[in-house]
Parts: structure tokens; sequence; C-alpha cells
């Protein structure tokens, strides 16, 4: 959240999860990264991608071009917010994280 660590959204066997840094929580947050996921301690847990980072992901030819050029299935949703939205336009972007922990 402009350039600064808020939380980490994982996928495993039982859905996706998001839960923000306890460093972001306790720092000068700047605020939620959606309506939908409130600042909380605790994590958030759904069997779909959150709707809010969902929609960070291209649409229509964009989408096409992504999915052909990076060889991705459009049903994994993660591997297409992972491949197209590390600079998103507004405060939320999304890297992977690295060996050392930070993106």
């Amino acid at each position: 959240m402009h350039g600064t660590t808020a939380g980490w959204l994982t996928q495993d066997e039982s859905g996706y999860h998001f839960e923000y840094s306890q460093a972001y929580l306790r720092g000068e947050a700047l605020g939620a990264v959606s309506l939908t996921l409130p600042l909380q301690e605790e994590a958030f847990t759904s069997t779909v991608l959150f709707p809010f980072f969902d929609g960070l992901i291209p649409e229509g030819w964009l989408l096409n071009i992504a999915e052909k050029n990076w060889k991705l299935n459009p049903r994994d949703r993660m591997g297409l917010l992972l491949a197209c939205c590390k600079d998103c336009i507004g405060a939320v972007s999304v890297h992977p994280v690295t060996e050392e922990g930070m993106p």
C-alpha cells in the first residue's frame, strides 16, 4: 500500500487468506487496502479470491495478452494477480515474497 508492505495474501488447499502485517497495524497504517478488508489482527479467509484482489486483474484484451505471453491459465487467479498486478493503478500493488521474505 503506497510502497509499504500492508500484509500477505496466500493461497492453500482451503482457499485464500489475507493478513495484515503487525508492523503495518502498529505503525502509521495508511488505511485498509479495501473497505471489505478492514484493519484487524485476525486473518481473512475465503474459498475464492477476495473481490478486491480479483478486481485488480485485467479483463478483456489485456487479460488475453497476459494469458498468452505468460502462458497462464485464466482460472489461476493467484497466478494472474502475481503476474499482472505488480504496478497497478492506485495505492495497492501485489508482489511475490522472495526468499528474504520481502518483495
